[in-house]
């Protein structure tokens, strides 16, 4: 038997040496360059390849990297500059700061930059071509003399970051009256209603070739280069030097003008980012062979690389919802499941933890304010804070998801069952004791039976809260319906984000009145 085990465990763990883990940020073109590296690699070594995508962002990437959840994703120059490396100075030669780059993260961090795409997706603010027009703004200066009466919304990521609006304010005197924050694939939706006059762009987006907007010119030169590049563990390197040879047919392959274009079929088109990277190492013969689920993807590409289409006069081919569902019923299946899994084991792990010590502070004051306190204070945590909080400790996976809803849980849970305990009336706990039962007995016989109702509202409430907040296990690759949700918001696909929020809508709502009915069951006779 310790035989069969070591074997299976050495088994399992040779597996896991020879898979690849890349990670791709939450926009498109990461993912794209996170399948162009993966099917590189995979078509140019005897490894495999598991690709995370739809990651929250630049340092969770990195924090994954540096701890082993990922081996490898894509970075940009200016971002490990500005960012990674906490930089302030100006730089605007690419080989300089490449260089620079490659040789701190090789110090510093033993994470080695291998050779660049080809691509510099840089920062940018674009504006409705009509607006900048009206106004006469064409540079980032002219912004200066209006900035008290645009509507300015910026993402997340580049509202903070010192290569960002922290530090383009300071470069160019900047303080926009009216500024908000929206995510990224949402503000193209938002600046062509009218909603917001400015955003931040990123140079290459496939969204710049659908809507007529202007690309302001950055007249003092303060965004730094942002060449993209493989960023690979040490460790992975030394284990793997293949990868670097398999990766070296990427290098200075992805002109600017192709990385647009993927991204754009990917966007407008509901091109995946795998078809799409497919047909684009196919096309320029960095893989054997033609595939046929990346044919359609391959007359885009080269529709769009021979003619990009003109801003504002294309219109993005999507599936109505009864069409993609019908081709994404698979898909919806699996994921629903993934949902269901990670909720129902973080309720149940609370179960476990947080009735026995609903139990147990019924009779200790001091340790009931410290749990209800530490419980109440976990509620207040934002979840995407506490997503990556808990990221060093389980990693990009399951587990991490799992044990936030389970902190989740607990306040509930723990509450209802004090709650529930505390309230049976002393008269028939006394009357129960002097029948001669044994506080266990007590508690088991009479207390349980009539807290239950209440305790099951605190896991109804547990539940129904936990499916709301599972959507965010994708922020972390964990998967369930929020992966729908995600790609919905970064392709801005109406269909697809309803795609991923009926079911679990419908899920809370069905658990609700499941576990409201086994609820009102447990309640005993004269109990309201």
């Amino acid at each position: 038997m310790r035989a069969l085990l070591a074997t299976c465990l050495l088994a399992a763990s040779l597996v896991s040496q020879d898979t690849i883990r890349i990670g791709a940020k939450r926009f498109t073109e990461s993912a794209v360059l996170a399948e162009l590296m993966a099917q590189t690699i995979e078509a140019h070594t005897e490894l495999t390849v598991e690709v995370k995508t739809g990651l929250g962002g630049t340092m969770i990437c990195w924090g994954a990297l540096t701890t082993g959840e990922l081996d490898i994703y894509a970075e940009y120059t200016g971002t490990g500059w500005a960012t990674i490396l906490g930089q302030t100075d100006k730089v605007t030669d690419p080989l300089r700061t490449f260089f620079e780059v490659r040789r701190r993260f090789r110090d510093e961090h033993d994470a080695h930059w291998l050779e660049p795409f080809g691509l510099n997706n840089g920062y940018a603010l674009v504006m409705r071509e009509k607006t900048a027009e009206e106004l006469g703004v064409r540079r980032i200066s002219d912004l200066v003399r209006h900035q008290r009466d645009l509507q300015v919304g910026f993402g997340n990521e580049f509202g903070s970051r010192i290569d960002g609006y922290r530090g383009l304010a300071v470069a160019y005197g900047l303080d926009f009256a009216n500024l908000t924050t929206v995510e990224h694939a949402l503000a193209y939706e938002a600046i062509e209603a009218g909603s917001i006059d400015l955003m931040d762009a990123y140079s290459t987006d496939g969204k710049l070739l659908r809507f007529e907007l202007r690309v302001l010119e950055d007249d003092r030169q303060f965004f730094p280069p942002y060449n993209a590049a493989p960023v690979v563990r040490g460790e992975t390197l030394r284990k793997h030097p293949g990868i670097e040879t398999a990766l070296a047919k990427l290098a200075f392959q992805v002109s600017d003008l192709d990385a647009q274009a993927l991204n754009y079929i990917v966007d407008a088109e509901g091109i995946s980012p795998a078809d799409a990277a497919t047909a684009f190492l196919e096309i320029e013969g960095l893989i054997e062979g033609t595939s046929a689920s990346a044919a359609a993807a391959r007359r885009a590409y080269v529709r769009v690389r021979k003619s990009p289409p003109i801003p504002g006069s294309a219109v993005a081919s999507r599936p109505g919802f009864l069409e993609l569902l019908s081709t994404e019923y698979g898909r919806v299946w699996q994921l629903l499941l993934q949902h269901v899994g990670l909720t129902l084991a973080a309720v149940l792990l609370a179960i476990l933890i947080a009735v026995p010590s609903g139990i147990a502070i019924v009779s200790r004051r001091r340790l009931r304010h410290w749990l209800l306190g530490f419980a109440g204070l976990l509620q207040t945590i934002p979840s995407l804070a506490l997503l990556a909080f808990l990221i060093p400790f389980f990693g990009l996976n399951a587990w991490t998801a799992i044990a936030a809803l389970f902190l989740y849980a607990l306040l509930p849970i723990l509450r209802n069952t004090y709650t529930g305990i505390s309230g049976v009336t002393p008269d028939l706990v006394d009357a129960a004791r002097g029948m001669g039962m044994r506080p266990q007995e007590v508690l088991l016989h009479v207390q349980l039976p009539l807290a239950m109702p209440t305790i099951m509202a605190g896991i109804r409430t547990a539940t129904v809260i936990g499916i709301g907040v599972a959507t965010l296990a994708a922020y972390i690759g964990a998967g369930g319906l929020g992966v729908l949700i995600f790609d919905g918001i970064s392709l801005t696909d109406t269909n697809l984000i309803l795609l991923g929020a009926m079911p679990a809508a419908a899920l809370a709502v069905a658990t609700d009145m499941l576990l409201g009915r086994l609820e009102a069951k447990m309640r005993s006779p004269g109990v309201s």
